[in-house]
This record gives C-alpha cells, structure tokens and sequence, in this order.
C-alpha cells in the first residue's frame, strides 16, 4: 500500500519542542475526531535520546486527507509567522526503514502526580462501595526505556497532560493502527510508520 506524508518543521532556534509538536498532535486529534478518520499516523524525523527533535510528520494512504489536515488553521498561521517550514504531501521512499511509535501510558504511573491522582480515585470508589481503603505501598523499581513527553491540552476536559512516547524498531510495516493521537499503544494497536530522512 503506496502512503503519503507532509512534514512539519519547527524553526526557532530557541523554542519548546514538546509544546509544538503537542499542538500539532492536538489539530490532528480535533480533525481525526471530527471526521472519523483512521490509519493516520505520526512520524518524528528528528527523534533523537536526547529530544523528540524539530520535526513531526503525519502519514496516510490517501494524499486529500493530508491535504485537508494541512489547511487546518493553526498550521498555515504558524507558518506565516514564520515558525514553521511545511512540505507539500509527498510519497513515502521506498528505501525507508518501519518504526513504531507508541503512547505508553504505564509510564505515567511512574510519577508522583499521576500516582496520587490514581490514589485518590481509588480510595473514592473503595469509600463509595462501603470498604476501607488501605493502600499498598510499592517499593519496587521500574526500569523504563527512553520515552519522551508530549505536552497536550484536553478540550474536553480543559485539563493539561503528556503524552509519553517511545520508539520501537520493527522489522516490517503492519497495519495502519493508531489512536486518535496518531500513535501506536502498548498492545491493541500496533501501526508502523515510515522512520523518514530528517532533511
């Protein structure tokens, strides 16, 4: 199956990689949603350990859905700001190697916030059903490979959260499988994209 793509590029020298690139995941949630759309895909071509890089691609099979996503009114405006560089929608090299990207949301549990949040709604259910609560406390350590934050605002909720996302090799390209941030998960979906040159 041919696939298509459009690249994002961020241009200031000094900017929030994370806030960008979750705004630019946040348009793709809203159109996604909107209209029903599945199998659109998110590719970040200057990944690196160290940052999630300048770069966010969206990948799809059909060249008027990316095109669409395109004209979404925050993507031109930051580009007539100059903060951004977008490409046109292109077809995906054949020579390019499959990657997964994954939201992990086990990696939130981790933090101290989100723990205490999780904390908290399980003593109310514990209250709510008559019991006592009585928490076990978790001394084990976790070790958690590299993942970075993608910093999202709910509209629904009007509540601030991240995204953790890692970076899985895989061996050949499966099926275009994302949730509606464009990401692979943990175990039910398993979509690949194209690990795209960072040109």
């Amino acid at each position: 199956m041919k696939r298509y793509y459009f690249m994002i590029r961020f241009l200031p020298k000094e900017a929030n990689l994370e806030l960008l690139t979750g705004r630019c995941i946040s348009v793709l949630h809203g159109y996604v949603s909107k209209h029903d759309i599945e199998g659109l895909g998110v590719s970040f071509p200057a990944w690196s350990d160290t940052s999630i890089g300048n770069a966010v691609a969206f990948v799809h099979s059909d060249t008027a859905i990316l095109n669409e996503l395109k004209k979404q009114s925050y993507f031109p405006d930051m580009q007539e700001c100059g903060f951004f560089e977008i490409s046109q929608v292109e077809i995906v090299p054949n020579d390019c190697r499959e990657v997964r990207f994954k939201r992990n949301q086990a990696i939130a549990k981790l933090f101290v916030g989100e723990a205490r949040r999780r904390l908290k709604r399980l003593e109310k259910r514990a209250i709510s059903r008559g019991e006592v609560f009585e928490p076990r406390k978790n001394s084990e350590v976790r070790e958690v490979e590299l993942f970075h934050c993608i910093a999202i605002s709910s509209k629904r909720t009007e509540q601030d959260f991240l995204l953790h996302v890692q970076k899985e090799p895989v061996t050949e390209q499966g099926e275009p499988e994302f949730n509606q941030y464009g990401f692979a998960t943990n175990e039910q979906l398993r979509g690949t994209v194209p690990e795209l040159p960072n040109t």
